[in-house]
């Protein structure tokens, strides 16, 4: 810590723990933050206090925007980099959206690419079973699993959030190793999982799952040469926003594509505080629908103040009085991207 508020460690990589307190910096210029759909936005916002008297450079990364920050970008405080072709080598991996009377049909597929010499993920949205969600959980999956795929031809590896971390590791190498073939876990797989021998992904009660951790999912397989696929497996019954989650992630591989439907579904949340989606309460606009007037609102907005900076023009003044009512109530969480 002396050689970090010192000056002598120039970058510092870590999670979440960096944005505490006792993490002090000389000087921070540039504050990265990858996956940033898993940062809150106090939690962001303290990266800020991290420099004085001025607040470092920020970029964020993500493969799905979470639908505030895609609103940040519609109303232009963000500036946007899309990175929209694959790595060289890899296919876009194929989704198929499949019900429970077609579950025998999936195991079969599984047979078939481990036959190739290939690995399989199953992701659980639940570790036990629970009376009030009539879902399948990972126990009762890994069982199932068991009896389909028996040793010693087939060997199994079980990675959630409750295991301790050196079991997960344990297990995590096992399946990088090719020491089992398939992967039973729960979410905690989302990032951070790199197997290129992995082709196919199987997701239980898919309906249960949001877009962003879909597509976070998806994206754990299609990391080598071989082609890839992704297998939604859902109940019969889907409410229409679920149908409409499993459709789009069907039709497209991509993850801005995807994170407008998000914005569309849950709302873009509150972009003066800290809500991260749900809908706002516009009486002439939708975010979803409305990016182009949007802009020209903004380029509008910085025409106004670059003639007159401190809205001291007469016909400025409604705005002006406007701004500074607004201003006052609230706590700056726009700027936190």
């Amino acid at each position: 810590m002396a050689s970090l508020s010192s000056g002598d460690i120039h970058i510092l990589i870590g999670t979440h723990a960096l944005i505490e307190e006792p993490v002090v910096f000389k000087n921070l210029g540039l504050a990265i933050t990858d996956e940033q759909h898993r940062f809150g936005v106090k939690q962001r916002a303290k990266l800020w206090k991290k420099s004085s008297p001025f607040p470092p450079h920020i970029l964020v990364m993500t493969a799905t925007p979470i639908p505030r920050t895609l609103a940040m970008t519609l109303y232009g405080d963000l500036d946007v980099s899309v990175i929209d072709e694959l790595p060289p080598g890899r296919k876009q991996i194929k989704t198929m959206h499949m019900t429970e009377n077609q579950r025998l049909r999936v195991f079969g597929f599984m047979k078939e690419e481990m036959a190739k010499g290939r690995q399989v993920y199953v992701v659980y949205p639940l570790i036990e079973e629970s009376e009030k969600l009539d879902l399948k959980n990972l126990e009762e999956g890994f069982e199932a699993l068991s009896r389909e795929f028996p040793p010693p031809q087939f060997q199994i590896s079980v990675v959630h959030g409750r295991m301790k971390a050196e079991d997960k590791d344990y297990e995590m190498n096992r399946f990088l190793k090719k020491e089992t073939q398939i992967m039973v876990a729960t979410t905690v797989i989302e990032v951070g999982v790199n197997v290129p021998n992995a082709t196919v992904m199987v997701i239980e009660n898919t309906e249960r799952f949001g877009l962003s951790q879909l597509h976070q999912l998806r994206g754990r397989v299609g990391r080598g040469g071989e082609q890839s696929y992704c297998i939604l497996l859902s109940s019969f019954k889907l409410s229409k926003e679920g149908r409409e989650r499993i459709q789009t992630m069907v039709r497209t591989n991509n993850g801005f594509e995807i994170s407008e439907a998000d914005l569309k579904l849950r709302g873009p949340g509150n972009m003066q505080g800290t809500q991260q989606s749900g809908m706002l309460q516009f009486k002439i606009a939708d975010l979803a629908q409305d990016g182009k007037i949007l802009q020209t609102a903004r380029e509008l907005a910085h025409r106004v103040l670059d003639e007159d900076p401190n809205l001291n023009s007469p016909h400025h003044q409604p705005l002006k009085r406007f701004y500074d009512t607004y201003r006052s109530a609230k706590k700056g969480w726009g700027y936190i991207s």
